[in-house]
């Protein structure tokens, strides 16, 4: 399985990369993927995208899906 993962803002700089492709077959929903690509603890409150849609951390994925990590908002 191949899913494709990108970071945006914050997330970047801390990973290192903009955007990473895995191949994981034992990956099934966006836990794993952060799991597959960061050594870093999983922020609960942290913003993802599949395929352009946000969704939750327990959210499945699937064989060329798109997940997108973007740090938590704050505002004031």
């Amino acid at each position: 399985m191949t899913i494709n993962v990108r970071f945006f803002a914050s997330l970047r700089e801390r990973i290192g990369v903009a955007q990473t492709e895995i191949q994981a077959d034992s990956v099934n929903d966006v836990r794993d993927v952060w799991l597959a690509v960061s050594h870093q603890p999983l922020d609960e409150e942290m913003l993802v995208a599949i395929n352009r849609n946000y969704a939750s951390l327990d959210h499945s994925v699937a064989d060329g899906d798109e997940v997108a990590f973007f740090p938590p908002v704050t505002g004031g």
